[in-house]
């Protein structure tokens, strides 16, 4: 197996894996990401976020999607996993580990405090996952969000 951070020429392997895990999540209906749209926000004048991605045989077979964050307690940088994705015939082999490990690794040489991403209440098998990896589920916190219309109205009120 082989990590290597994702480069412009990676971009339809990065999509179609954002599709797969959407489609896992059942969430295949809000993807509107396309080449253009990552190549700008992923590898223009000012990337938004990373990637990793773990190859086998020559294919890519997953991805860890990232960008820093920052805690204002700790006054450190963090990383956010936004997206963890293996291919579901490669499942099984440690490469979710591996892209796990390796974010972790990134983390602590760039002096990150912390990493953390959200996981779908129903995903028990990635919620296992985790906490085998000495995650802890936040409870007390709730993801919230603005989109679309809400979010554009509110930066005109």
């Amino acid at each position: 197996m082989n990590l290597r951070f994702a480069t412009a020429s990676d971009i339809p392997d990065i999509l179609a894996l954002i599709k797969h895990l959407a489609e896992y999540e059942k969430l295949s209906h809000q993807v509107v990401a396309t080449e253009d749209a990552l190549r700008n926000t992923l590898f223009g004048d000012k990337p938004y976020a990373e990637v990793i991605l773990s190859e086998l045989e020559g294919k890519v077979t997953g991805m860890a999607l990232f960008f820093h964050n920052y805690s204002t307690f700790m006054a450190k940088p963090g990383i956010y996993l936004e997206d963890l994705c293996v291919l579901e015939e490669f499942r099984g082999r440690g490469i979710g580990e591996a892209l796990l490990k390796e974010l972790a690794r990134v983390a602590v040489e760039r002096g990150c405090g912390f990493m953390e991403w959200a996981v779908l209440d129903w995903n028990v098998d990635a919620i296992r996952f985790y906490e085998a990896k000495g995650a802890e589920l936040k409870k007390d916190w709730v993801p919230t969000r603005l989109v679309g219309e809400a979010l554009v109205k509110l930066s005109e009120s």
